[in-house]
């Protein structure tokens, strides 16, 4: 399932990023070089271990997981959350201080769609193109 998402994809369009970042309770200055980035999202596999890096001016991040096992991640904000994958649109449910928020990968025609919400329903959506 995972196979599909592999590959480095770059973004082409992002919605209520700095209103999601806001809702997450990240401070100003950090949420304007958020929205300034324009991340790569590199996607591998290795065996049954899912790697996810993001690359931007502002930070590099890595997770490597299995599907289905929880993992404990530090998010580019610096939220230290913990982290359940689940098989199907490559849902990540982070966890942290009594707080929670989804993102769903989907694939929508040739597209990486990444969905962030939280029980508050501020949803961004980024739009990410293959280019490997």
């Amino acid at each position: 399932m995972c196979n599909r998402f592999v590959g480095t994809w770059k973004l082409i369009s992002s919605e209520n990023f700095d209103d999601y970042m806001k809702e997450l309770g990240v401070g100003l200055a950090t949420r304007k070089l958020g929205g300034l980035a324009r991340p790569d999202v590199i996607i591998s596999m290795k065996g049954d271990t899912v790697t996810i890096r993001t690359e931007s001016t502002f930070k590099n991040t890595t997770i490597s997981f299995k599907l289905g096992q929880q993992f404990d991640e530090t998010t580019a904000d610096d939220r230290k959350v913990k982290v359940s994958k689940r098989k199907g649109s490559l849902v990540e449910v982070q966890k942290w201080n009594g707080k929670e928020t989804t993102i769903k990968r989907r694939l929508v025609d040739g597209k990486m769609v990444v969905l962030e919400g939280n029980k508050c329903y501020c949803i961004q959506q980024l739009v990410f193109k293959v280019t490997i």
